[in-house]
């Protein structure tokens, strides 16, 4: 007889989407331009040469997603607000109809019995702001404060949940260091300095929320992954592997569950003139506030290789022959297993949430009029096994989202890259549930499976 996988009572079966990935509506109604917007539109910079203008029309076809979700069950649905959308130049006058639209949609969440997990910064940051130096520019801190302050009072009484952002890794290392995400810099100091304005804005975040009186829980979602060295018996590989997971992981969560950065990352940089951070009085303690949760998006593990060429960390991440999804992304369930369990035993987070994990298939509608998507079924099945296994070894997991609820633009991929569980026809915006949004509904309606 086959395991039976029961989660606890209660758990929060959810999807999850961002902004801009799905508004569209790029200059509707006094909307700003954000930095994802200037990055799309600079030729070269994403894969299939697609922007978001459009993506999946949210903007206006919000009620049938929300209608969509509510037959499959879901019960939580996480959307990210614009900033550009509530502030078109990034501070001073507030955009009303931007208030009103994400009004209009945690309204409709709440009529059709489904919790509104609210992401306050996912990526799109006002392109006013960047031209005056965006993240490597500590003033953003304040900006970020009267963004905040609008979201709190305005639409505070609506949402059921508040994440303050939205992988910082990825807003820091990869948009002011890799280059590949927007504003698409490479330089290594000026991502530090990123990494540390990101936090003291989650910080300054939720000091503004305690003080709002307002109920809901608050966190953060950080994106983290398991490092292996490449070659288990190579110390030079586990000495890499040990220095990517540093900057991966420990990078944010140290600061914000420990209150200190990691100090053998930190010395290491040093040593490779990299310029750290100048942290101020009181920095650490506003960074390391207690949060009700710990919001975590996973989807790969890292095999990491000695490599003196690749500055400053000196290691690359290879693959290992395992299968990949159209993502490129090596599939490896247990990484799952053991970063949940990293995660509780270094920083205790009394609540953890998986707000995203998924795989990008090729996929397409058949003659029978379906989308028949077995690799993320297993997927999903796989890693939600490991998830189970966790919960059974003592790990507060409280819910699960599928990234993401429907195909849109994957960033630098653009619409090349489908993650939904309902697809998205792009020319027609007709919406097609994949067999895997009816399996995920199976799940939900039985609590496990």
């Amino acid at each position: 007889m086959a395991e039976q996988y029961q989660f606890p009572d209660g758990f929060d079966w959810g999807v999850a989407t961002a902004s801009y990935q799905i508004e569209g509506a790029w200059k509707a109604d006094g909307k700003g331009e954000g930095i994802w917007d200037r990055f799309s539109h600079t030729p070269g910079n994403i894969h299939d040469d697609t922007t978001g203008d459009e993506a999946c029309d949210f903007y206006h076809r919000y009620e049938e997603d929300i209608r969509i979700a509510k037959e499959l069950g879901i019960k939580v649905y996480r959307f990210s607000i614009s900033w550009p959308r509530i502030f078109p130049d990034g501070t001073g006058n507030v955009c009303e109809a931007g208030i009103e639209f994400y009004r209009r949609v945690l309204e409709c969440l709440h009529k059709n019995g489904i919790k509104g997990a609210v992401t306050i910064y996912h990526w799109d940051l006002p392109q006013k702001l960047q031209d005056r130096g965006g993240w490597a520019n500590r003033e953003i801190v304040g900006w970020f404060e009267d963004y905040v302050k609008v979201l709190y009072a305005r639409l505070g009484d609506l949402v059921d949940t508040w994440i303050t952002l939205n992988e910082p890794y990825c807003s820091s290392i990869l948009g002011y260091w890799l280059g590949g995400l927007a504003p698409g810099y490479h330089d290594y100091s000026a991502a530090l300095e990123a990494v540390h304005n990101l936090l003291l804005c989650h910080g300054t975040a939720v000091r503004e929320y305690r003080k709002s009186g307002l109920k809901a829980e608050i966190g953060i979602t950080l994106n983290m992954n398991m490092s292996y060295p490449f070659d288990p018996d190579s110390k030079e590989d586990a000495e890499a592997a040990k220095l990517n997971q540093l900057q991966a992981n420990n990078l944010f969560g140290d600061p914000i569950y420990l209150g200190t950065y990691p100090e053998e990352l930190f010395t290491y940089l040093k040593k490779k003139g990299v310029v750290l951070p100048e942290i101020k009085d009181g920095d650490m303690e506003l960074i390391s506030q207690k949060i009700d949760f710990f919001g975590l998006n996973t989807y790969f593990t890292d095999h990491v290789k000695k490599d003196p060429s690749v500055w400053p960390l000196e290691g690359v991440s290879l693959k290992t022959g395992r299968p990949h999804t159209d993502a490129d992304w090596e599939v490896n369930p247990q990484g799952m297993y053991d970063l949940l369990t990293w995660i509780h035993g270094r920083y205790k987070p009394q609540k953890l949430i998986i707000t995203e994990n998924g795989a990008a298939c090729n996929d397409w509608i058949n003659l029978e009029g379906k989308v028949e998507d077995p690799n993320r079924i297993d997927y999903i099945h796989r890693y939600l096994m490991e998830v189970h296994k966790a919960i059974k070894a003592g790990v507060p997991v409280a819910g699960y989202y599928v990234w993401c609820f429907c195909d849109n633009f994957e960033w630098a991929w653009g619409l090349s890259r489908r993650f939904g569980i309902v697809y998205v026809d792009y020319k027609t915006q007709k919406r097609t549930p994949k067999e895997s949004a009816y399996w995920y509904a199976g799940i939900i309606k039985q609590n496990g499976f």
